[in-house]
């Protein structure tokens, strides 16, 4: 078992690389009442085509087809998984995104037990026709719901809006036509490729005794037998570096208009840089869109946001875009305006004052995201999936440059990139 301190975070991570491939993590925080543990394999919506263990030939399967997946593992032939979870006093999720599918849990009791459900119900598959077709009803049922948030429509539109052919355009729980399609053949060719443990990340954080817990973990896989795997061959279509579609427009009934501006980046592959452009990207869109930023502040001082105005920023490991906008009574003055304001990025500089202060106060989050045991697990799990070790990310953010900050501002943003997608209430008929 490895053992790496952290001087500046004053934590100890404990790792060991299992025979089987699995990598396991623990960071013991005996201060915590609570342990949290999450289990994770590198597949996320977006991984829909792609060479199955032991055969020759790419094979593309049905858009939510992960998603789906997610959902059927915790179904088995005589009960509910969540059943076993919560009679051992644990609260059990899962999640799926475009590029990981998760199952964690938390609890301050019977962690042992609580560790090895997680780690056999994810290990053992079941799948039957008769689940699967129940399970369409329900996930369908899931989609339309979502197709009726506005919320929700404008997000995967600016996406939409985007991307020429890259799957992460696609709802991650697919359309209720696409998952008609899927067999639990599917289900099974997918499962038996990507959730093989060698593609597969256990973390797990609290109040635990460390030793006891690998050699746990250790023992429950070694009774288990798993194919031998090779590096998984996924397959993606070209993607331009523009945008598919400047500008779009969707009715819904709605009161209030929404107006998302995407800014949308040429990232083919993981780089050396991807932790310092990942910081950037959030820094700067904080830094200017905030509440108490000069962007956000001339758009509220024009009546052109209100409080549900928000940014994200998504770096994936072979797509990056950002989305900003929000609830708007004008929403084409909005738009004009966002992108008037982006087009000054390439022609700005930041202070050596303001970048300070930028760094500080994402030093400041950081720090305070290290005392969430889910915020330590999933961001750790993100970056190690992308080869990156999230407990060095302070490290990076120190090493930042005001050179390397304005740099990124400057060849951030162009007309190419950009693109506006508006969610208008919906016309009344003639």
């Amino acid at each position: 078992m490895n053992k790496h301190y952290y001087e500046q975070l004053k934590e100890t991570l404990y790792s060991k690389h299992l025979a089987n491939g699995l990598q396991v993590y623990l960071l013991p925080k005996q201060e915590m009442s609570k342990t949290f543990a999450i289990f994770a394999t590198d597949y996320g919506s977006i991984d829909q085509s792609f060479t199955p263990i032991n055969q020759n030939d790419s094979i593309t399967v049905p858009d939510g087809i992960a998603h789906f997946l997610e959902h059927k593992l915790f179904e088995k032939e005589d009960r509910d998984v969540f059943q076993d979870f919560t009679k051992r006093g644990a609260s059990a999720n899962a999640f799926t995104s475009f590029t990981k599918t998760a199952y964690l849990f938390s609890a301050t009791e019977e962690i042992e037990s609580n560790v090895e459900t997680l780690i056999d119900f994810v290990q053992d598959p079941y799948f039957s026709d008769q689940s699967v077709e129940k399970e369409k009803g329900i996930i369908a049922q899931e989609i339309r719901m979502y197709d009726d948030q506005p919320d929700w429509r404008s997000f995967f539109g600016t996406i939409g809006n985007m991307y020429h052919n890259h799957p992460v355009q696609i709802d991650i729980a697919g359309t209720v036509d696409s998952i008609q399609a899927i067999t639990k053949e599917d289900l099974y060719t997918c499962y038996e490729t990507f959730y093989h443990p060698s593609n597969m990340i256990l973390f797990i954080s609290g109040n635990f005794q460390v030793e006891h817990m690998m050699e746990l973990i250790e023992t429950n896989q070694k009774k288990k037998t798993f194919q031998p795997l090779s590096e998984i061959e996924r397959t993606f279509p070209s993607e331009p570096a523009t945008v598919a579609e400047r500008h779009k427009i969707l009715e819904m009934p709605v009161s209030v208009s929404k107006c998302m501006v995407g800014i949308k980046e040429d990232l083919q592959q993981v780089n050396d840089d991807f932790m310092k452009q990942d910081l950037l990207a959030d820094m700067l869109l904080d830094y200017f869109y905030s509440k108490s930023g000069s962007y956000y502040q001339e758009l509220y001082e024009q009546d052109l946001i209100d409080d549900s105005f928000s940014f994200e920023s998504n770096r994936e490991k072979n797509f990056a875009f950002s989305i900003l906008g929000g609830n708007t009574m004008k929403p084409d003055q909005l738009a004009d305006a966002i992108k008037k304001q982006l087009d000054q990025w390439k022609s700005t500089s930041l202070t050596d004052a303001s970048f300070e202060r930028m760094k500080r106060k994402k030093t400041g989050e950081i720090l305070s995201s290290m005392n969430s045991l889910e915020s330590i697990a999933q961001q750790f799990i993100h970056y190690k999936t992308l080869g990156f070790d999230y407990f060095e990310l302070l490290t990076t953010l120190e090493q930042l440059t005001i050179e390397e900050a304005n740099s990124f501002l400057q060849k951030w943003v162009s007309q190419d990139n950009l693109t506006v997608f508006q969610v208008m209430p919906t016309k009344e008929k003639e």
